[in-house]
């Protein structure tokens, strides 16, 4: 992999400049240039196409392919651009709370753990957030790893605390989302993880479908045949009919040109999962 080449083509696929420096303001607004113009996408898994969870590999599918992809794949290869542009990252392990309290598989979820220059006079040489463009709908910016109080965000009020084991919980509108094994991981660790998510009746990826990014002012997303925009605050859901217009709207809102219509076979069919407020695991 030429990285050079790699990230000047990364940085030109999100509509970035390279920043002077690595630091807080630079990491956030990669995250939310990303965020705006990579699709938080399973389309592979109905495509019947490989995930191969590789640096170069994650980094060919967001660039030279144009493709989104779930967590794995979105915050593997951001953490390829952060890398090349001098970030210090670390992949972390979650595990996705579920609607009735309770934790999804481990390896459940890939985030990022990026550390920056603190600010002159903090008393402290580095800051830690946690960077992630793969969990559909969640924090616009990055978020401050060891802030205990509330931050706010373009998409809520998030809060971090201490969970069992030296783990911290991460808290959206007082509603838990995730919660991260502070050890550092190795993208092969997520493996097994991916495999499920591709393979399982279990995983909501194999049951529904699911294209959606963050805009100016809300969301769009492009579940099966119906593409539901959100904007300040109003929802609005629009039917569409027959391939063609279901192609042109992969291409014109997410900018993925795809020479089929993903479906979701008849026996993985189960109850939809509300993509708008969207998760990883």
């Amino acid at each position: 992999m030429d990285m050079s080449r790699t990230i000047s083509d990364y940085l030109r696929r999100i509509g970035a400049d390279r920043p002077a420096v690595p630091d807080a303001v630079a990491l956030r607004d990669l995250q939310v240039r990303h965020l705006r113009t990579v699709p938080f996408e399973n389309l592979s898994v109905h495509l019947g196409e490989e995930i191969l969870l590789e640096d170069g590999a994650l980094a060919a599918k967001v660039v030279d392919r144009r493709r989104g992809g779930f967590c794995y794949e979105l915050n593997g290869a951001f953490a390829v651009l952060l890398r090349g542009l001098g970030f210090r990252v670390t992949l972390l392990q979650a595990r996705v709370f579920t609607a009735d309290g309770g934790l999804g598989i481990p390896y459940d979820h890939m985030t990022l753990l990026v550390e920056t220059p603190a600010p002159t006079g903090s008393g402290r040489e580095t800051d830690r957030w946690f960077a992630d463009v793969g969990f559909g709908s969640h924090s616009a910016h990055p978020l401050a790893c060891d802030e205990r109080g509330d931050q706010e965000d373009p998409a809520g009020t998030f809060r971090i605390v201490p969970g069992p084991d030296g783990d911290l919980d991460v808290i959206r509108d007082g509603k838990p989302q995730f919660r991260v094994d502070q050890r550092p991981r190795a993208l092969a660790d997520f493996t097994a993880g991916a495999w499920y998510h591709r393979t399982s009746p279990e995983s909501h990826f194999t049951r529904s479908l699911v294209c959606s990014r963050n805009t100016a002012d809300g969301r769009i997303t492009l579940t099966g045949s119906t593409l539901i925009t959100t904007a300040a605050g109003e929802r609005d859901e629009r039917p569409l009919e027959g391939d063609a217009e279901i192609l042109a709207a992969y291409r014109e809102h997410f900018g993925l040109d795809l020479d089929q219509v993903p479906r979701v076979r008849p026996d993985e069919r189960r109850e939809g999962h509300n993509w708008t407020s969207g998760t990883c695991g």
